[in-house]
């Protein structure tokens, strides 16, 4: 407190009483105890720096917010000097938002009778009751009157000096002041209120702040985030659909086990190639699908592990190749069965269009078509390994940019063109005779195949990060399985557990399909 006059020592025995009875009484501030330093400025500015300087180090030496030696923790400063002085204070005191009193009002009585100017008698006892009363400046020179208490002159002892609770009122918007606004917040002046009112606002997404009463917030270097109270900035974490994790683990296993089943598949009808069913089932298609069918497995792992140069260039490639081929290989084997249908009949010339010669066409003149779109993407837009980061708050996520995402979308719809004519085929053509009934497995493994790549662009696009890798595989994946369980299953059931059925008499089949 600073005090200007020596006839105010008194007023300075009051303030001494009433600090000296709240620290003797636990139940007001438990575990805090209160003090006070007395200054003298003399109406002098030059002493007035000096007493602030000293109030506000906590050291030996005067130097503000260096802490060493001396523990205090300065609350607020009472003073009574003139509005020069009072106004250089407020200037500093404002910079720390420490709280000012000043008893500018001269002309209102503080006691709650008549008397101005007598507070004790001879004896030293109190003349009045007093009220004790807060006037709160403001930096922004605003002044509010809180009262909280009172002094009474005929109280017993120990019982003068009391605190009513009740009797606090603060004006409204007062409630809703803070002193300060932590770190990880911004300040926000509440619109129509003093300066001291304003709300502390947490920093945005990717924002932080490191200091108390932050007028705005910093943003975080890109290859880093704000922790979870945006009060400085960490590395984020690199991600990809690992080998090691879950969703690598189990979508590695289905590859795997597919690939084995292929194989196993054509290992199969390598073995039996001279049975009737096999040779009924036009044997290059039937291979040429299979081999297709265990690429498209085994290529799935070029989307698994960390995206390199190479796998970026091949996989989207390969998986577009390898799945017009499969594609085409079905839509050979349908129209091959509509065509040998249609020879059965008595004068028909489409007898001459049977042969491996058509069925090689369409497979080598649908997969080219394929290839030309994936040659120009490769040209104009190649696909490069890229990082995300953005999408996934926290992460840094390695991935394989598309190059053109229209090239790529090109290429998957001229394969759904594909299977979207091979599926029409074959279910035109399922009600044909049952010796024809190849085209009922087609048109069932092209529904299953339609619907996971239908399912799949939806999927694709709802999706960030691992996630969009993860849909493809397992597109990949799941309509492949539909069309080597389809077509190929019932065969190999009928060749090892039913070999009895496997001849010309069972078979019924007169023309290779």
């Amino acid at each position: 407190m600073l005090r200007k006059a020596a006839t105010d020592y008194w007023k300075i025995l009051s303030i001494s009483f009433a600090i000296q009875e709240i620290d003797q009484n636990p139940s007001l501030l438990p575990n805090i105890t209160l003090g006070y330093n007395i200054y003298e400025n003399y109406f002098n500015a030059r002493m007035t720096s000096d007493a602030l300087l000293d109030l506000l180090s906590t050291g030996q030496a005067n130097v503000p917010n260096y802490s060493c030696g001396r523990r205090k923790h300065l609350l607020a400063v009472l003073e009574g000097t003139n509005s020069d002085i009072s106004n250089q204070i407020s200037t500093v005191l404002d910079i720390f938002k420490i709280p000012q009193f000043h008893p500018f009002l001269r002309s209102h009585h503080f006691n709650n009778n008549s008397m101005d100017g007598v507070y004790v008698d001879e004896n030293g006892n109190l003349a009045a009751d007093f009220d004790v009363v807060n006037w709160v400046k403001f930096s922004n020179k605003s002044v509010i009157k809180v009262k909280f208490g009172a002094m009474e002159r005929w109280g017993s002892s120990g019982l003068k000096f009391t605190i009513d609770q009740d009797a606090i009122v603060w004006p409204k918007w007062f409630n809703q002041c803070v002193e300060s606004c932590h770190t990880g917040f911004v300040k926000v002046v509440q619109e129509g209120k003093p300066r001291c009112c304003y709300d502390c606002v947490p920093c945005a997404e990717g924002t932080i702040s490191t200091q108390e009463d932050a007028d705005h917030c910093t943003k975080c270097p890109e290859d880093q985030h704000p922790n979870e109270d945006r009060e400085h900035c960490v590395l984020k974490i690199i991600t990809f659909l690992s080998y090691e994790e879950p969703l690598g683990v189990i979508l590695t296993s289905f590859a795997l086990l597919l690939s084995l089943i292929t194989g196993f598949v054509l290992g199969i009808f390598i073995k039996c190639l001279e049975t009737p069913i096999v040779k009924a089932n036009n044997r290059d298609l039937s291979y040429i699908l299979l081999i297709s069918l265990l690429l498209s497995f085994l290529f799935s792992f070029l989307f698994i592990g960390q995206p390199r140069k190479v796998t970026c260039l091949l996989r989207q490639m390969a998986f577009s190749i390898i799945f017009s081929v499969a594609v085409s290989s079905v839509l050979a084997k349908t129209i091959t069965v509509v065509i040998a249908f249609l020879a059965t009949k008595p004068g028909n010339r489409m007898r001459g269009w049977l042969g491996k010669s058509l069925a090689n066409s369409i497979v080598i003149s649908c997969s080219s078509v394929q290839f030309v779109i994936c040659t120009i993407w490769l040209w104009t837009s190649p696909p490069f390994p890229d990082t995300d980061m953005h999408s996934q708050p926290g992460q840094i996520i390695l991935q394989c940019s598309e190059g053109s995402v229209a090239m790529f979308y090109i290429a998957l719809g001229y394969m759904g063109f594909l299977a979207a004519i091979c599926f029409m085929v074959a279910f035109l053509a399922r009600k044909l005779p049952g010796s024809f009934n190849e085209a009922k497995l087609i048109t069932f493994s092209m529904l299953v195949f339609c619907s996971v790549w239908v399912s799949f662009v939806p999927s694709y696009l709802s999706t960030k990060g691992k996630y969009m890798v993860a849909v493809q595989v397992f597109s990949m994946l799941a309509s492949s399985a539909g069309l080597l369980g389809c077509i190929f299953l019932p065969k190999c059931y009928i060749i090892v557990l039913r070999p009895d059925l496997n001849t010309k008499e069972h078979l019924m089949m007169k023309i290779k399909v």
